[in-house]
């Protein structure tokens, strides 16, 4: 255990599984309180256990980041459990099932852009509005190398999303800099969770692909990338504004 983040409150959302659980873990690790947000009860519970195990401090908070009340629920509970709100990790993503654009039915595109930007838009404005009237504080937002290189066919939903969610963060970054709040975000590219995983392959069909299509020749680890949120959400990263950090093995290089 270290003290970066010694005395900081951290709200980590899609915290019930891969990138969004290692970072919550992470967080706690390194000293930080961690309120771990998600849709399903399971999963988030399961995260605040791990964490409880890791001998850091968590709870957990049920939470849509679709829906706006729920964003709401969740900045307020986090602000009246633990007296602040310093840090946000906004990781709360889905893919959606892969369909050619000409077949995309637009209630799976509303859902996936519901969820991905709209999602992340709604937890900056509530994190914001704490954070400009209590000395500051950083957000880290989870894009995707797919916004950048767009090679996934059938995807077309999901990399939209994410592509607008590196623009999203790169705006709201000089627009709240003034109010102290420093924002920024990272774009994962393939990475060891399910969501990295296509219709039907297995982890050894993943690796294989991989492979070839990956200059690095392998899938990240969770703890790669959150490696960099973390950097980002750090006082390290003090004079990092709106930028999007790419990790993807040198996909888009």
């Amino acid at each position: 255990m270290t003290a970066r983040f010694k005395d900081k409150v951290v709200i980590v959302t899609g915290a019930g599984a891969g990138i969004g659980r290692a970072s919550a873990r992470a967080f706690a690790r390194e000293g930080a309180t961690v309120v771990a947000a998600g849709v399903r009860p399971d999963s988030i519970e399961e995260t605040v256990r791990l964490v409880d195990e890791d001998g850091g401090t968590a709870s957990f908070v049920v939470a849509d980041v679709s829906r706006p009340e729920d964003v709401e629920q969740l900045v307020r509970t986090t602000v009246e459990r633990y007296g602040a709100l310093h840090i946000a990790h906004n990781n709360a993503g889905v893919f959606g099932k892969p369909t050619p654009v000409a077949d995309l039915d637009l209630s799976v595109w509303r859902s996936v852009l519901d969820i991905n930007l709209t999602g992340v838009l709604l937890s900056m404005q509530h994190e914001i509005a704490h954070m400009r009237d209590n000395g500051g504080g950083v957000i880290v937002n989870t894009a995707s190398n797919i916004g950048y290189h767009g090679r996934r066919p059938g995807m077309a939903a999901y990399a939209a999303s994410k592509a607008a969610v590196s623009t999203l963060t790169r705006i709201a970054a000089l627009d709240h800099i003034k109010d102290n709040v420093r924002i920024n975000a990272v774009s994962p590219g393939a990475t060891d969770t399910s969501m990295s995983l296509r219709p039907g392959e297995t982890d050894a069909d993943r690796a294989a692909r991989l492979a070839t299509t990956v200059p690095i020749g392998r899938v990240a680890a969770t703890d790669e990338i959150v490696a960099a949120v973390l950097w980002l959400a750090s006082d390290e990263a003090s004079f990092t504004v709106g930028h999007d950090l790419v990790i993807d093995g040198g996909v888009t290089a």
